[in-house]
């Protein structure tokens, strides 16, 4: 059965029972947020942006769109709606206590939670000594979640993959568990292992059956709306979050079943248009949701050079 869904702590009740959009490189931009609260998803998770990127940026109330926007040289890095707020979590990359809490305290009057992302295994983050580098710095990783739950006016969550050592992973979320944090995500693949490795679903047993006191979300291998309750029922997971089964179709949150997916990208274009999202981005995502890379569509797509081209 999944864990139970009671917690003492009101906060971390909002993370229960839930079903999240994984935060995504360049796929979860605005458009696609939104896309996802409309189809059913009870929390969103933006794109990991970096603690220096966000301290340094300009924040703007976009005039013609009311949307708020996190400039950098007149480049908007992260783009919020303000009918978002109850519902996206900003997750930042960080390997520093300090700046980190900077980092969220500025973004914190626009989202409902922080998650620092311990588990990126791409080299960047890793020569940085964030994402999944703060898997083997523990004591680096409490120091920074404790100071931001200690200075932090929202919830602050984290996201982590799999140790190798199953002994190691429950040492490790326990910790995590005792700086206050009000959620803990589980990747349920190692460093190492990439997409095309099965997620462990089995082995995130023994996190949920060591945490009690929040809510643990189970995330990989959710491909359709089916694959829900089956994550939950072999896990224990209170909540599941869901990345590349949303980015081929992000009606997936829909327990009525998929929507057509020509008409989920038209949708997408519509709401990018209306955002101001960057067509390159735009153009980027909408060629995840096309997997048949030799269909006539994604020729088309790939040819296409402006929003205008692609109506």
């Amino acid at each position: 059965m999944p864990a139970e869904s009671t917690f003492a702590d009101p906060t971390s009740q909002r993370y229960a029972d839930k079903l999240i959009l994984a935060p995504m490189v360049r796929v979860g931009m605005l458009p696609m947020r939104m896309l996802a609260l409309k189809y059913g998803a009870d929390i969103v998770y933006t794109p990991e942006i970096i603690d220096k990127r966000i301290i340094n940026s300009e924040r703007v109330v976009n005039e013609r769109t009311g949307i708020i926007e996190y400039r950098n040289n007149g480049v908007a890095d992260l783009q919020i709606h303000p009918s978002e707020k109850p519902y996206v979590v900003f997750q930042m990359g960080t390997s520093d206590p300090d700046l980190a809490l900077q980092a969220a305290q500025k973004v914190a009057q626009d989202v409902c939670g922080v998650d620092v992302n311990c588990g990126c295994p791409k080299k960047f983050s890793i020569q940085g000594g964030m994402g999944a580098a703060l898997l083997s710095q523990p004591e680096k990783l409490e120091a920074i979640l404790r100071r931001l739950v200690e200075g932090c006016d929202v919830p602050v969550t984290c996201k982590i993959r799999l140790l190798e050592d199953d002994e190691q992973t429950i040492k490790l979320v326990k910790m995590i568990e005792s700086t206050g944090v009000k959620a803990l995500a589980v990747h349920c693949r190692t460093r190492d292992e990439r997409p095309r490795d099965p997620a462990h679903w089995d082995r995130l047993r023994l996190v949920t059956d060591a945490i009690k006191s929040i809510p643990v979300i189970v995330n990989g291998d959710v491909f359709k709306h089916e694959d829900i309750a089956q994550a939950k029922e072999i896990t224990g997971a209170s909540s599941v979050m869901i990345a590349r089964g949303a980015q081929e179709n992000i009606s997936i949150f829909d327990a009525a079943g998929p929507a057509p997916a020509l008409l989920v990208a038209q949708e997408y274009i519509t709401v990018a248009m209306a955002v101001d999202n960057r067509f390159q981005n735009s153009k980027y995502t909408l060629m995840q949701m096309y997997p048949a890379t030799k269909s006539e569509e994604f020729r088309l797509l790939t040819r296409s050079r402006s929003y205008e081209d692609l109506k």
